[in-house]
Order: C-alpha cells, then structure tokens, then sequence
C-alpha cells in the first residue's frame, strides 16, 4: 500500500493511492496516518480495503508529510562509504546518529525556506524508515518486522549551522522546513530489499546525487538494532539512513549551496518523487 496524507497543514486527511494512482480518501476508516494506525494489524485491516470502495479526491490538493505526530525524527550522518570519502570524514564505526527537530517536519512539496543569514544550505536525499510497533533491544536478524513502511526523505542541512556553531549537528539540521517527508508511505510488503534502492536528487534539472542504498555502511536493519539497544523505538518514529555523495558541501574546487529560487527533485525508486522551490525567510 501507499498511504499519505492530504490537506491545508495542520489539517490533513489521511489517504491512499489506488492503482491508477488516484488518490482515496481514508478519514471515514482511520483519523489519521500515525504511530496508533501502523501495526501490522491495523495495516492489515487496511490491506483487505478495496480502494475502488473509497471516495476519490479530486483535484491536486496539498500532501502533507506522509506520517503525523511523528514522535523521534533520527538521522544517521555519514552512512554511504562514498559520501563519507567526499566529505573527507573517516568510515565511522557505530551509527552516527543526530536528532532533527519535529518542527522542521513538512510536506514533500511544501517550499523550503533558507534561514536568515544563511548562506550554507545544502540537500540530502535519503531512505526514511517508519517504525511500526515497539522495538526495544531488537536484533538486526527480526529489526525489519518493526518496519511499517518507507518514504523520500530531504535532510535539509545549513553547514555553517552544523559544524561552526559550537554543539550538536541537529543546529544545522532542524531549520523550519528542513525535513521534508514523502510524498506517501509505502509499506514493508512492497519493499523487497530495502538496500537495494536507487536514489537522486537533481537542483534546477542538474542531477547532483545518484547512489543506491546498497553502498549504505550500516544497513537499515543495523541501524534499527543499534537504536532500539539505546533507546525505545515507538509507532511513528522516523529514521532518516543518510545520504548519498553529491551533496553541495563536497563539490570541488569550491561548495555550492542552495539559493532563493533553486528547485530541488527527489526519487527513490518505488517510494515516488518530491519537489520543492526555495525560498528565504525574511
């Protein structure tokens, strides 16, 4: 299934894709697409669903991000071996993990905003990972039975922020606007290999990244058993896995960063397309 969500933020409804692609509206079954409507069984119950029984949505309204009330949005820095090379960090032992905060959440064709004073903006398509049911101390053998569904990520992140502003990487990453989620949450079933996914993300039509999430070092079940032995991994929590080389801080001879009225493009394959305009706050 391709769940999503649709509507003014703040105010969307939850939906699906038929298999035409049109979009399905399912507020009269569920309220909403979050942690209380991902488990295996809820999933099940919307599996035996016949979308063609669902009213149609008309038009083009808004996505919103493919999950609500996300509870953890966790990021894995320097996962893919060639993006670590071009940053010129080293191949790191354990999961670098950083925490982007739920405010920067948007959908996957809102606009994205460069903060003010920003010069340093940069893009970061990645697998995001949405937890299904409580995972504490799992194993990476079972880690993906706690795995609802996929969905596109953009891991927004300003630079200067994140390395020259003395403390955590998440200063450079939680700017509002910098997680955009979707465009729909495709679960687990229709995955058949998670590591095996090709990925890209274009700036104004120039293809910046190209990679496939086999190249990731710690894969998603490694990451899932290295989170869940330091900390509760709940329904609707979110893991962001890292992003392939590309990003506009290693491109030589001098870093290209992101400007008001850039367009970026993001696919991974099987877990559909965004796109967003840039903008600048005020």
């Amino acid at each position: 299934m391709k769940l999503l969500r649709y509507g003014p933020a703040g105010s969307e409804k939850p939906g699906m894709l038929d298999s035409d692609g049109g979009l399905r509206d399912l507020s009269g079954v569920i309220d909403d697409i979050n942690g209380a409507t991902l488990s295996d069984d809820s999933l099940a119950k919307l599996r035996d669903i016949d979308p063609a029984s669902l009213p149609v949505v008309d038009g083009n309204p808004r996505l919103g991000a493919c999950v609500g009330d996300i509870g953890k949005f966790c990021c894995i820095g320097l996962n893919y071996s060639d993006h670590a090379a071009e940053t010129g960090a080293d191949i790191p032992k354990h999961p670098i993990l950083f925490m982007k905060a739920n405010s920067a959440i948007v959908g996957p064709n809102d606009d994205v905003m460069i903060p003010r004073g920003s010069t340093h903006s940069d893009w970061e398509v990645e697998l995001g990972v949405v937890i299904g049911k409580t995972a504490k101390y799992v194993t990476k053998e079972n880690a993906l039975d706690y795995v609802a569904g996929y969905c596109v990520v953009n891991d927004v992140s300003e630079r200067h922020f994140q390395t020259q502003l003395s403390g955590a990487w998440t200063k450079g990453k939680s700017c509002d606007t910098f997680g955009p989620t979707g465009p729909w949450l495709v679960t687990r079933d229709e995955i058949e290999d998670p590591q095996n996914l090709a990925m890209s993300l274009d700036v104004n039509g120039k293809r910046m990244q190209t990679g496939n999430t086999s190249t990731m070092i710690f894969t998603v079940a490694e990451i899932i058993e290295h989170l869940s032995g330091l900390f509760t991994l709940h329904p609707g929590d979110v893991i962001s896995t890292g992003t392939p080389p590309g990003v506009g801080m290693g491109i030589k001879p001098e870093p290209v960063y992101l400007k008001n009225g850039d367009v970026m493009d993001l696919t991974i394959e099987g877990l559909g397309a965004q796109r967003q305009n840039v903008g600048q706050d005020a």
